[in-house]
């Protein structure tokens, strides 16, 4: 039993992997992270468009945030949490990408994760005077919209081209120095 336990796991591993090693062919998203990377870019066809992002507002009660409300905008999406320590030199180095980049046309947008209540996350984004707006994810189902995206990967950002296809996922603390080239790389783009 645990012999065929096993074969139909492999089975359903091997039928998961492209020969690339990147993302699952289709028309949306799905995480891989090819040899371990922590820093992946997609190119062309690779690149795979995150549909059903949405979730509440941190910041504004009663308000949704949807990644339609974004359209023709590149949104650099930081996944965070007040719990992180490497969020707050983060949240810093994201508000200057928002406020160089955003009259461009970038947006960013935080997913503050694992939370049991948006007030130590509204005091994190007021005390740092973050502009930028962020979904609260206490359940994780916006993360959802990321298949296979790890839920533990906090802090990490991804970077969503004009079309909101996946261009640049970074598993790890970024500066604005990571992020300003990719997204200004993303703003010429037709």
């Amino acid at each position: 039993m645990r012999a065929v336990a096993l074969l139909a796991s492999a089975l359903v591993l091997a039928g998961c992997s492209t020969g690339k090693d990147a993302v699952v062919a289709g028309g949306e998203f799905q995480f891989v992270a090819p040899d371990g990377q922590v820093r992946i870019r997609y190119e062309g066809d690779e690149r795979k468009v995150v549909k059903g992002l949405s979730g509440p507002s941190l910041l504004r009660d009663g308000e949704t945030i949807r990644i339609e409300d974004f359209a023709g905008k590149v949104v650099v999406v930081n996944i965070w949490g007040s719990w992180c320590p490497p969020c707050r030199t983060e949240a810093s180095e994201l508000q200057k990408v928002q406020d160089e980049t955003g009259p461009s046309g970038v947006q960013v947008l935080g997913i503050d994760v694992k939370e049991h209540s948006p007030e130590p996350a509204r005091d994190f984004a007021n005390v740092r005077e973050l502009t930028y707006p962020s979904i609260y994810d206490e359940s994780g189902r916006t993360l959802l919209a990321f298949k296979g995206y790890p839920p533990n990967a906090v802090p990490s950002t991804i970077v969503l081209d004009k079309q909101h296809r996946v261009a640049a996922i970074f598993l790890e603390g970024v500066l604005a120095s990571d992020l300003t080239p990719v997204v200004r790389e993303l703003l010429a783009e037709a």
